[in-house]
């Protein structure tokens, strides 16, 4: 889509958190592990070049903050900052974004801030009649022993990413491993930790473009450990040497039914927009379950979950850049329509 309703081209502005920098800041790889390397960066401001929009590189919210102070604006903005601090961090530029009444591609700061919170997400989820794992939240270690699902369980951090605080003693099987794991998960990640009915079956992601009743499954893939992996789980260390431990590949029809009815009904019901992942898993008997939503899915075309799915289902990046901002440049405002203007907050 090369230009908008004015026939002038569209400028999208992209907000992200550069692995690099922060590294360079003194955080860890496991600290930024959710942050994106500049191949991804370049790889969205290239397609978009592509398709013909204009493209402002922004960067991180800091730089976003003083921007918009200075009176910079956009017609949108492509935003896959991941946040480094509170537990809306998902949400943070959206809702910035929001007070200046600049549309951005990906969901809003309520999506954001819910689906960040896994356990929360997973109440929303089994309201609306949809099959997820029953659970537990463990604030602290005191909060351990009143924990009464049975064994085995998952235990993981309630609100990370990236697979972090995730390996194979995740899977618990006795008391005393998940106090020692519980306790652990505390102390390192300061914040509570999601325990629940571990799935022994099948592992599934499924790709959604859209948003509403727009919304489609544009692919679902099933994930196979290798031998090298580690054992039972998508762990951070099995994401992020995916090439050389994981097997991505299309499933049989009737699983890949099963995981694209659910993921719509998670992403409508979450009213998630444009693009993004859910997360399945089934249990012994081949039952899917809904894991979690991932409603800023990474974006690098040859190691992200969502680009890889939808290469495997015969849509390639630009295809998938080129449906994404389909969904989002619908956001845009007519001119009609009262935006700030950029000298009102300017300093």
């Amino acid at each position: 889509m090369k230009h908008n309703r004015y026939q002038t081209p569209i400028i999208v502005g992209i907000t992200y958190d550069l692995r690099d920098e922060y590294l360079n800041m003194g955080f860890s790889e496991e600290e930024t592990a959710e942050f994106d390397r500049e191949g991804t960066i370049a790889a969205i401001e290239g397609t978009l070049n592509e398709l013909g929009y204009r493209t402002d590189r922004i960067g991180h919210i800091w730089n976003l903050v003083g921007r918009l102070a200075r009176g910079d604006r956009w017609d949108i903005v492509f935003n896959i900052a991941e946040g480094l601090y509170g537990a809306a961090r998902e949400a943070q530029i959206p809702a910035l974004l929001d007070a200046y009444r600049i549309p951005y591609v990906f969901s809003g700061p309520l999506v954001m801030a819910l689906t960040l919170d896994k356990a929360l997400t997973k109440v929303v989820v089994k309201e609306a009649g949809i099959p997820t794992p029953e659970h537990h939240v463990v604030y602290t270690p005191e909060d351990i022993s009143s924990v009464n699902l049975p064994f085995p369980l998952f235990a993981k951090p309630v609100a990370e990413g990236t697979g972090k605080g995730i390996n194979p003693q995740s899977v618990i099987r006795e008391r005393q491993q998940l106090e020692t794991v519980c306790t652990t998960l505390l102390e390192r990640y300061k914040q509570p930790v999601l325990v629940e009915t571990y799935l022994g079956g099948r592992e599934f992601t499924a790709g959604i473009v859209g948003t509403g009743d727009r919304a489609v499954c544009v692919g679902v893939i099933e994930i196979i450990l290798k031998e090298n992996a580690e054992e039972n789980v998508y762990s951070y260390v099995n994401k992020e040497e995916c090439e050389e431990r994981i097997i991505y590949t299309l499933t049989d029809p009737d699983a890949t039914q099963a995981c694209a009815d659910l993921a719509l009904k998670v992403w409508r019901t979450l009213r998630c927009e444009d693009a993004g992942r859910v997360d399945i898993r089934f249990d012994e008997q081949g039952q899917p379950y809904f894991l979690e939503v991932n409603p800023l899915a990474g974006m690098h075309p040859e190691h992200s979950d969502l680009p890889i799915l939808a290469h495997l289902n015969g849509i390639g990046y630009r295809e998938l850049m080129t449906m994404i901002m389909s969904s989002a440049v619908q956001k845009i405002k007519s001119p009609h329509e009262k935006r700030a203007p950029a000298d009102q907050f300017a300093v």
